[in-house]
């Protein structure tokens, strides 16, 4: 076959003769079949260039607009270094006027430069898809456009500089999201993830190849995408140009071009909605769609203009980056940690958060606001409503999922949750916490895990709690509404608050631990902190009721049978005695932080009352009677219906009650305690005591009565005496072993004095004590060698441990593995090890407990730094 350049119009046999055949005749679209498209281009290039011909009959169908406009183009590939040649030849062959001897085409360029009105489309296209020259004359037939004409105006000699059409042929090649330069900047080079993971309000950059030199003329567009069908109007299509700035604040600039390469910055903006943003490139009418081209975009603490911007490093280092912790549990006078590993790097938990983003609904708006997304993910971390993360349970039964107690971290419960898209079984308020505070950190916005102990559960917001006594001085579970557990914990939140007044920015509490529905979902906050110690609890959002938690009153009944029927008589209020030891880690180090000051003012203080008045002013009044479910048979002890702010009761005697532990409370043993009356009055005074232990959980439902005492003392003022409270071992094991989860030791004291009948009620909670797990490994390791690590434990209790289990963990060293360790005699040592391969630098933490049917959580960790 002869080469285009040699081809004349006679010199091409059947059927291989270009479309037109007479200088007269103009084809209409209708007589353009596929073949005869198919056969002409094979002619005009022969041998290469051409990947594929897709014959699609829409194309030449009248009644079609410019094909370009609404159809795929035939698929024809014509970026050969030859192609403007083969271009301009297709035209001329095109042409019944031009011969293909050589005469001047460039009259035919002029023509659809000048006359062609999508000429800006047709010509971005014709370098690319061969079939739009093949139907160009009957487009321009449809618009009453002259094809070509002996005119000397039309076709007379034109030089075309290679600018008339700037971006014939320009193509994108490859997209290097240099992704180890960006991430190390945005702090996210910890993300286990392929994709790029950037933070709002900060520059990244991307070096786009091409298939030729950019020019002057050229135009290279980045669209970024967020959803499902990304558009303009709704700001979830962002086609951004060099230099120009978009109206969402978004802009690109060229940093450098070299060669065929464009080095460019792209700045999101900095209240750019969070989420997966898909990248494609647009040079003309060609889009490039990168392979892997998700971007995933979080909030920005480094970002001065973002609202979650802290200012102190060390800071961010700790409420961002820090991928274990501690969440204090206990009792407020007997306050442990239980190391956590939230994981926020680990594979699938970025992907876990943006399938809860995308499931909350959120819109792009809300999703700029940390407010609406904490509080968004407050509801989705816990299943009550929405099929989120995790399903509580505290009920005792865990059959049918894994105890709270057994978990150890956040990773294996969102993994869970993502590879299922069901609720992971069980979790109670640390586990909700833990999870919450995972979510948030992934998401870019600080978070710390807040414990607070004697939690008040207050349902009316009344700011008081009730607690009903029989006459042994041991608590009922049945009579009331309210609870108050050991300790809860929640998250607060650091953003700056738009939504509200200012002054209330900083530390915001969310809860996802399902108490109590707000706006008909189980989701609490964010509650600015602030708002809670200056007492504005009619700031959204559940000021009231974090309020209640911290600050609540708790009011002591002894309820009494008198003529068969249910009397109730007040022995005691606590004003101080709810909201105690407010505990977070600190940071940098591993030891616990008092953080009551940001939540109260000091008890008593002037500040305190009149945070206090500011509080009850927003809240319903509240009487001096009790409040139970069985409220129709409550003897009226007071009503009085004024707001007041209750002070601490001042007893003629000044009777005073301490309650402790003589010896350590290790299971197995003997449970030894004291309850210690003073009188500061001088005089003689008979003092009727009634003691009482049981054990409960930590919210405060309680699981057994273990004994009571009951004296009458005389004291001779000022003086005290300590009484014995002694359990022997069998009257708490069986229950010890019993139950799934862990628990307290509650001891209720109840004095009077029959002298001036003075009454006052103290109550107390202990936690058994147990031997340690020794964590044995080297100080610092290199990254991918393998060292050793041993957990060693020696049973030092009097009792057998049985069923017992390790669970162990070591983010970045090695996956979560449990050892199935059996019974552990009394004396006997257990040693467990694991071969380790660190696979991240820095410093890291390895996590272990211990549990077994009569304990139900030893924990311990140690750190180790890893260098190259």
């Amino acid at each position: 076959m002869l080469p285009p350049s040699s081809l004349s119009h006679d010199s091409i046999p059947s059927p291989h003769r270009p479309l037109n055949t007479s200088a007269t005749e103009v084809l209409t679209p209708a007589q353009c079949s596929s073949a005869d498209l198919q056969n002409h281009v094979g002619h005009i290039f022969p041998g290469g260039g051409m990947v594929a011909v897709t014959a699609r009959r829409e194309l030449v169908n009248s009644e079609s607009e410019l094909p370009f406009s609404k159809h795929h183009p035939l698929a024809v590939d014509l970026l050969t270094p030859q192609s403007k040649t083969q271009i301009k030849r297709a035209v001329c062959l095109l042409s019944p006027h031009s011969e293909a001897s050589g005469r001047d085409c460039s009259g035919v360029w002029k023509l659809l430069a000048l006359q062609a009105s999508r000429v800006e489309t047709l010509t971005r296209t014709m370098f690319s898809n061969t079939d739009i020259l093949m139907t160009h004359r009957a487009a321009l037939r449809r618009r009453k456009l002259p094809l070509l004409r002996k005119s000397p105006s039309l076709i007379s000699p034109f030089s075309l500089s290679p600018d008339v059409f700037p971006e014939s042929g320009l193509k994108v090649t490859g997209v290097d999201f240099l992704k180890s330069q960006n991430t190390r900047q945005h702090h996210t080079d910890g993300y286990n993830i392929q994709s790029l993971v950037v933070r709002r309000g900060q520059p990244f950059q991307v070096q786009v190849s091409l298939s030729r030199e950019l020019r002057a003329a050229d135009k290279l567009t980045l669209r970024f995408g967020i959803g499902e069908n990304p558009m303009k109007n709704n700001g979830s299509l962002l086609s951004l140009k060099p230099e120009r700035e978009d109206f969402n604040g978004w802009k690109i600039s060229m940093v450098e071009r070299k060669g065929k390469e464009c080095l460019l910055s792209v700045t999101s903006s900095p209240n750019a909605p969070v989420g997966k943003y898909n990248l494609h490139v647009k040079t003309g009418s060609n889009i490039y769609r990168p392979e892997n081209g998700v971007i995933y975009l979080l909030f920005n603490p480094w970002c001065e203009d973002d609202v979650v911007y802290m200012a102190n490093d060390a800071e961010k280092e700790e409420y961002v980056l820090n991928d274990t912790g501690t969440i204090y549990v206990g009792s407020a006078y007997s306050i442990y940690d239980r190391p956590w590993n939230f994981g926020q790097f680990e594979e699938f938990i970025l992907d876990a958060c943006m399938y809860l983003l995308d499931k909350s609904k959120l819109s792009l708006a809300q999703r700029r606001d940390p407010a609406h997304v904490s509080r968004a993910m407050s509801a989705l971390v816990n299943a009550n409503d929405d099929s989120g993360v995790l399903l509580g349970n505290w009920s005792g039964n865990y059959v049918s999922g894994t105890s709270p107690m057994d978990w150890i971290g956040s990773v294996m419960i969102l993994q869970k949750y993502y590879k299922t898209k069901k609720p992971v079984r069980y979790g109670q308020c640390w586990v909700f916490a833990g999870v919450l505070n995972t979510v948030m950190r992934c998401l870019g916005v600080p978070c710390r895990c807040v414990s607070t102990f004697d939690a008040a559960h207050d349902t009316e917001e009344n700011l008081r709690v009730d607690v009903y006594l029989n006459d042994k001085g041991e608590k009922l579970n049945s009579l009331s509404f309210d609870s108050v557990w050991n300790f809860h914990v929640w998250n607060d939140a650091w953003m700056k608050r738009t939504d509200i007044p200012n002054g209330f920015s900083g530390w915001q509490a969310i809860d996802s631990t399902p108490q109590e529905q707000s706006q008909g979902r189980f989701q609490c906050g964010p509650c600015p902190v602030k708002a809670v110690r200056e007492g504005d609890v009619y700031l959204p959002y559940d000021a009231k009721f974090v309020y209640a938690e911290v600050n609540a009153d708790r009011v002591y009944w002894v309820v009494k049978k008198v003529n068969g029927k249910d009397k109730y008589f007040k022995v005691g209020t606590e004003t101080q005695a709810i909201g105690k030891n407010i505990s977070t880690k600190a940071v940098g180090q591993n030891r616990r932080v008092d953080i009551t000051k940001e939540y109260k003012y000091p008890e008593g203080s002037k500040e305190e009352r009149m945070s206090m008045q500011r509080a009850y002013s927003f809240l319903r009044p509240s009487g001096l009677m009790p409040r139970s479910g069985y409220a129709s048979t409550i003897q009226t002890i007071g009503a009085n219906t004024e707001p007041l702010v209750p002070k601490e009761p001042v007893t003629k005697t000044g009777l005073h009650l301490e309650i402790a532990n003589t010896e350590p409370l290790h299971p197995g043993n003997p449970l030894e305690m004291a309850i210690t009356v003073k009188i500061s009055a001088p005089g003689n005074w008979t003092v009727d005591l009634i003691g009482s232990c049981q054990l409960q959980y930590y919210t405060g439902n309680v699981q057994a009565n273990l004994g009571t005492i009951k004296e009458t003392i005389t004291l001779e003022g000022p003086s005290e005496m300590q009484i014995p409270l002694k359990i022997a071992p069998d009257a708490y094991m069986k229950t010890l072993s019993s139950v799934e989860d862990e628990v307290l030791i509650l001891v209720t004291a109840i004095a009077e004095v029959k002298e001036t009948n003075d009454k006052l009620t103290k109550e107390t909670s202990m936690r058994f004590q147990y031997p340690p797990i020794t964590v044995q490994m080297p100080e610092t390791a290199s990254l991918y060698n393998d060292f050793n690590c041993a957990f060693i434990f020696k049973n030092k209790l009097n009792v057998t441990l049985e069923n017992c289990k390790l669970l162990v963990e070591g983010l970045g060293i090695f996956k979560m593995t449990t050892f199935e360790l059996g019974d552990i005699m009394p004396g006997r040592i257990m040693k467990s090890e694991i071969v380790c391969t660190p696979t991240r630098l820095g410093e890291k933490k390895i996590v272990a407990k211990l549990i077994s049917n009569q304990i139900k959580g030893i924990s311990a960790e140690k750190g180790i730094f890893i260098t190259e």
